[in-house]
């Protein structure tokens, strides 16, 4: 096994509860060819290898599988804890335990290496060996396109709905729309100006990252009842399952998405919180964790969307495969690529009229990211 740290310019600062991020730090993970990868624990998911019948996950390129880690402030570990995690991990003489709670990225990349390797040995697409294993169909084959949504930034009325026309000439009929930075009423004029730019058949989001009080929550959700939103993300603090559950039944749905940084899905689920839950493979510790979080979702009659943490493009490959492995999936925000100045390779998911395309290759993509691996291999040979 292999760990290789990256560092990748963002083309302007990502805005966090703890401060601006101007890059994303992390870690790409392998596995060489004379290793055997199928022991890998993970708790709460040691049965990766119910994924596939082949035992043995070695391939003929010298890597059998690639994962990566990028961790984020607020939503995982940190970037120190997460490379002692994969340092502990690669250099233990007994196998190990990375637990996606306390260490999800770390276990995201461990996770997903494995998965990649099983499918790339069976030639089979990642969404469709999380299809067939999370949703009990051993027939199932996932999706060739996932549709995704587009994010309007903050901005005055007019430059917003400016943005939201470019999106939806671009092909997506699923806009979201960031709120919360204004006070509730800026906010609102936005939000109309963007209803009475686009057709009523294009879908609109507001995302106000946990930004309002209850009694503000309660104004919005009004506001957003009579502009027909498609539905309200994180409109109160993380840890207020309470106010979401009042917030809800009151004409449009309310969705969850910093709140599971702070509680399962099934406290999620019993707290009766959410008409969606927001799923950030990441955050919960791999592209098998998330997608069995949807399912678990979707038997509590949630409906689940997919998104990234703003990730390099292996694992943004991964939330793709993720959102293509769930039935009947809502638009996803994983065309998150663009937010980066620059990438790890060249991006496998083409983009196209608001869908993402899946890789067809084993695994992830195949071969798709043998520059990566021609580039860990040169490093070897210095």
């Amino acid at each position: 096994m292999w760990v290789e740290p990256f560092s990748l310019p963002l083309r302007s600062p990502l805005e966090t509860a703890r401060g601006p991020i101007a890059e994303r730090r992390g870690f790409l993970v392998g596995f060489d060819l004379d290793e055997r990868v199928e022991g890998h624990k993970i708790d709460g998911s040691d049965t990766v290898d119910e994924i596939a019948d082949d035992t043995d996950s070695r391939v003929d390129d010298g890597i059998s599988g690639i994962g990566e880690a990028t961790p984020l402030p607020g939503w995982t570990e940190s970037y120190t804890e997460c490379e002692r995690a994969l340092a502990a991990f690669a250099t233990a003489e007994t196998e190990p335990k990375t637990a996606p709670d306390t260490h999800p990225a770390a276990a995201h990349a461990l996770e997903l290496a494995r998965l990649d390797a099983r499918g790339r040995h069976s030639r089979t697409p990642l969404a469709t060996l999380l299809r067939r294993t999370v949703f009990a169909d051993d027939t199932a084959s996932a999706p060739a396109r996932v549709s995704v949504n587009a994010t309007v930034g903050d901005a005055d009325p007019e430059t917003t709905a400016e943005r939201a026309l470019v999106a939806v000439d671009a092909g997506y009929d699923c806009l979201k729309c960031k709120v919360g930075v204004r006070d509730l009423d800026a906010d609102v004029r936005r939000l109309r100006a963007v209803r009475e730019a686009v057709d009523d058949d294009v879908a609109i989001r507001a995302d106000a990252n946990g930004a309002w009080d209850r009694p503000t929550a309660m104004r919005a959700v009004e506001a957003a009842t009579e502009l027909g939103l498609d539905y309200l993300e994180q409109p109160l603090a993380a840890n207020d399952l309470a106010g979401h559950r009042q917030l809800r039944g009151r004409g449009v749905n309310i969705a969850v998405d910093e709140s599971l940084t702070q509680s399962t899905i099934g406290d999620v689920i019993d707290a009766d919180a959410a008409d969606v839950v927001v799923l950030k493979p990441m955050a919960l510790g791999g592209p098998l964790q998330a997608t069995r979080a949807a399912k678990a979702a979707i038997d509590a009659a949630i409906d689940p969307v997919v998104t990234t943490t703003i990730d390099a493009v292996v694992a943004r490959t991964a939330a793709v495969h993720v959102a293509a492995a769930i039935p009947d999936i809502s638009p996803c925000g994983v065309a998150t690529g663009s937010l980066l100045a620059a990438d790890l390779a060249a991006d496998p998911v083409v983009i196209e009229n608001g869908e993402a395309h899946v890789p067809a290759g084993g695994g992830l993509c195949g071969d798709g990211f043998a520059a990566i691996r021609e580039t860990r291999k040169t490093l070897d040979e210095r």
